[in-house]
């Protein structure tokens, strides 16, 4: 079964830009949207600014995309507990995100020969003390891609 699968974790806010996140955490994210950015007609607007350290590398499971992920936010824990707060209080947050796409063609296959077994994972201690202490969310979506066109 071909898989792809990615991981990151986000900072959203209605109020609070990306540039002023990166400012008062001290990190550069991986990625950003800007809340009205996506579309210009009709004034439909996006419901957030986001602010991401995400991981796509293929053929890392879950776990290791968010120990990646982890690994780089854990000095910062302090003051992204602190935004985290701030952010809470207008509507905004933080969470993990996991998205995975099972039967992707052209994907990796868990299942081939010398293929790392993608299917399995979990969320150590040092990962679930980092999202209680930073308030953050888990979110995991999954999609069965069998049968659908691919219009990335």
């Amino acid at each position: 079964m071909p898989l792809r699968q990615y991981a990151y974790f986000a900072l959203f806010s209605q109020h609070t830009s990306p540039d002023d996140m990166t400012s008062q955490l001290g990190i550069t994210p991986d990625e950003v949207t800007v809340r009205g950015s996506r579309f210009t007609e009709p004034t439909v607007v996006p419901v957030n600014h986001s602010w991401m350290v995400v991981c796509r590398e293929p053929g890392l499971r879950v776990d290791e995309q968010i120990t990646r992920i982890l690994d780089r936010l854990h000095p910062h824990a302090d003051r992204i507990c602190d935004l985290t707060g701030q952010l809470a209080r207008t509507g905004g947050g933080a969470v993990l995100q996991i998205v995975r796409y099972f039967n992707d063609t052209g994907q990796t296959h868990p299942g081939a020969a010398g293929a790392p077994n993608l299917l399995g994972w979990h969320l150590d201690r040092k990962a679930l003390d980092f999202l209680n202490a930073t308030g953050a969310e888990l979110d995991i979506d999954e999609y069965d891609m069998a049968g659908t066109e691919d219009t990335r």
